[in-house]
């Protein structure tokens, strides 16, 4: 079964503008899908539909096998929403605001303080729960959408932006924490501006633009497509780039190495060890994903 499937899925706005033709996916459950694209792609519209917030103009959409036209509120329960913005009450407490939104689900409210205790604990916001929501720092805000998402169990997580704002070592906390929420069976639908975020956290990959799906693949076989990768180098001593085999470039501390797709990495090394050039770190250039979307989307 399917988490979502969507097929020939369209909107065109009253202005005549057309967000999505005939966009089709298929997420399978349990994975962690990744939808990417530039601004003005249709993802917001893709995910506006989904949550039955923006009206489709044709095709289907299915959770769990539950079509959203005919059973919408079985659809709204699978789904645990993470938008963009902060839309909680920001006078209210912390606890509050998990509770609240369970009891929007038929929780009762003793079965709900427990689960939001629990899901407060996990996600490092236990000592904050009587605390009024609008004196958090903007990341555990993030926080405490995702967990104001999860309060009542949902089938799927989508998370729209979850970590715009949030610095490295918050965000490397989330991180951990939706692995483990993936690995436990929940399917995560993820959209992101940090493509390095997708290709560490997601096993399916999605690129959408101008409202059509340009590709959908796992995230294994669309990196292996990459034709070539470039690398910079550390490097101390001169170095003679006519005598190497790779196209390469000086950069202020080292070098820059263009690497194809059928070339063997090493070699570099023993091109460079052959002029006395010693090889202090190497990193990518850019996130081959970005790569990827890069040369997709231009």
């Amino acid at each position: 079964m399917n988490a979502i499937t969507i097929k020939n899925l369209s909107k065109t706005y009253d202005s005549n503008v057309f967000a999505l033709k005939k966009v089709n996916l298929e997420i399978p459950k349990g994975s962690f899908y990744a939808l990417l694209g530039p601004n003005g792609a249709g993802k917001s519209t893709t995910i506006g539909i989904l949550t039955q917030l923006v009206n489709k103009t044709s095709g289907k959409v299915l959770i769990h096998d539950n079509d959203i036209d005919t059973h919408s509120t079985k659809s709204k329960e699978l789904l645990g929403i993470v938008p963009q913005e902060f839309n909680f009450n920001i006078f209210e407490k912390v606890i509050d605001i998990l509770i609240q939104q369970a009891g929007f689900y038929g929780v009762p409210e003793d079965e709900a303080r427990k689960r939001s205790y629990t899901i407060l604990k996990q996600l490092g916001l236990y000592e904050k729960k009587d605390a009024i929501s609008r004196s958090l720092s903007g990341g555990m805000k993030r926080r405490l959408m995702i967990a104001r998402a999860l309060v009542h169990h949902p089938k799927v997580l989508i998370l729209d932006e979850p970590t715009a704002g949030v610095d490295i070592e918050l965000r490397r906390g989330m991180y951990t924490f939706l692995k483990k929420l993936n690995k436990q069976g929940t399917t995560i639908l993820l959209t992101t501006h940090y493509l390095e975020e997708a290709e560490e956290l997601c096993d399916t990959i999605a690129i959408i633009d101008k409202g059509k799906i340009l590709v959908d693949s796992p995230k294994k076989e669309l990196l292996q497509k990459l034709e070539k990768e470039y690398f910079i180098l550390d490097t101390q001593g001169p170095i003679d780039t006519t005598k190497l085999t790779y196209k390469s470039s000086h950069t202020k501390n080292g070098l820059e190495v263009e690497v194809k797709k059928d070339q063997d990495l090493n070699l570099i090394f023993q091109e460079l060890s052959k002029q006395n050039v010693k090889v202090l770190s190497m990193k990518p250039k850019s996130n081959r994903l970005e790569e990827i979307f890069v040369e997709l989307t231009e």
